[in-house]
This record gives structure tokens, C-alpha cells and sequence, in this order.
């Protein structure tokens, strides 16, 4: 069994900065990909940023430049360091892992999201 815990969401003035984390834990064997997307209301997740086990990263344009994701492979941990801040990013931020386990050589799990709002 795995878990996805998110945590850093919260209330933040336009133009800041917010530092979201995501703690993996449970019955891991290597963790393959890590992931951070947003959902509007209405539409479905959109990627914001991901990275592989190599360290390889992919953000899409509309982020590039102020977002940065990161890992702590010790701690199962990704972390999306988020700059500039617009209030239209108001959105329930999610994480997704590809992770090994005994029983799998790759599945995605998701967290259950943490909200982050952007005040104007």
C-alpha cells in the first residue's frame, strides 16, 4: 500500500511565493516519476511540472520560469517551488507518482490535493 500526503497549500497574495511537498510513504521500492498538476473547476488535471528518477524535468510554458520541481530521493518527497503567483492559478494542486513495489514494477497513485489560493 502506498500514500501520497500533500502539504504547503494555503492563502497567498498575488505575485508570492508558495513551496508545495509531497511525501510518499509505504511499501516502495523505487519511485519511477513524480508529477504536479492543478484542476480548474470544471476541466480536467493539467501538469504543471514532472520529473523523472534521473532528474530529467518537463514543465509546460505557461509555468516555465517560475516553477520548479524538485526531489529528495533520502525523505520520498517531491516538492513544486511556486513563484509569481496569479490569482487565475486559484485550483486544488495535486501530486502523482510512478512508484515500484513489490508487487508492481510501476503504478501511479495520486494524492488527495491541497487547495491554494491567490488573492488579487
Amino acid at each position: 500500500q502506498v500514500q501520497l500526503v500533500e502539504s504547503g497549500g494555503g492563502f497567498m497574495q498575488a505575485g508570492g511565493s508558495l513551496r508545495l511537498s509531497c511525501a510518499a510513504s509505504g511499501s516502495i521500492v523505487s519511485i519511477n516519476a513524480m508529477g504536479w498538476y492543478r484542476q480548474p473547476p470544471g476541466r480536467q488535471r493539467e501538469l504543471l511540472a514532472a520529473i523523472n528518477r534521473d532528474g530529467l524535468t518537463n514543465y509546460p510554458d505557461a509555468v516555465k520560469g517560475r516553477f520548479t520541481i524538485s526531489i529528495d530521493n533520502a525523505k520520498n518527497t517531491v516538492y513544486l517551488q511556486m513563484n509569481s503567483r496569479k490569482p487565475e492559478e486559484t485550483d486544488v494542486y495535486y501530486c502523482k507518482e510512478d512508484i515500484a513495489t513489490p508487487d508492481s514494477y510501476g503504478m501511479d497513485y495520486w494524492g488527495k490535493g491541497t487547495l491554494v489560493t491567490v488573492s488579487s
